[in-house]
This record gives structure tokens, sequence and C-alpha cells, in this order.
């Protein structure tokens, strides 16, 4: 691993910092969103005789809902990892390889903490 040195400007680190705290509590936002939502359609539905068709569907949603809070965790843990690399001086530096990670990946996904590659590999379990 070769740690580089990037250099990003004072304002971009502190544009970033606000924008990875703004999409933090959008994140949490919508994570206690669909978890408020599953206990009132439990509190709606519960005691209701459930058809098989009515439990597939909920086992169904119940599993997307999983998917959403894995990949916003997932998100939120990048964003805690960004913030702090903003703090180390680290910011822009790739956590696998020590590789330079693009200035326009950093703007498009400010919570980036791996090259695109990097993320591919991670994203398809490689």
């Amino acid at each position: 691993m070769s740690a580089q040195k990037v250099t990003l400007s004072k304002e971009f680190l502190a544009r970033q910092q606000s924008r990875l705290v703004a999409l933090r509590a959008t994140l949490l936002g919508r994570e206690e969103s669909t978890i408020a939502n599953e206990v009132s359609d439990q509190e709606q539905h519960g005691s209701e005789a459930e058809e098989f068709e009515d439990a597939a569907q909920a086992m169904a949603q119940k599993e997307i809902n999983q998917g959403l809070r894995n990949a916003i965790d997932q998100r939120i843990s990048d964003i805690e990892r960004a913030l702090q690399k903003i703090e180390d001086g680290t910011y822009g530096i790739s956590d696998e390889s020590g590789e330079p990670i693009p200035l326009e990946r950093l703007e498009a996904v400010p919570e980036a903490v791996l090259t695109v590659e990097e993320q591919e590999m991670r994203d398809t379990g490689k």
C-alpha cells in the first residue's frame, strides 16, 4: 500500500464535510422512517388473519427493507470514515490501496473511501 499525498483545498474539504454531514442526516432519517413504517404496519395489521400470499408479500418486503438498511448502513459507515479522513488529513486517499481518489469521484460521491475499481470489487464481493 503506497500512501500518497493528495492536496485538496481547505474550501473543498469544508464543502465536502458539510455535504457529508447533511448526507448522513438524510440517510439516518430514511432508516428511521423505514423502521417506523415496519412497526406501524405490524401494529396495524399484526392481529389480522393472514393469507399465504400476505405472508409471502410481507417476507419479500422485509427482505427489501433489510437490503435497503444494509445499503444505508454501508453508506453511513463510509460517510463516518470519510469524515474521519478529513480530520486525519487523508481524505482523497483510498483506504485499500493508498492511491489517490480522483477529484471527480469525490465530488460525485463525497463518501468515497475507495477508487472506482476497488468499490466495484467490494460491491461484487470479490
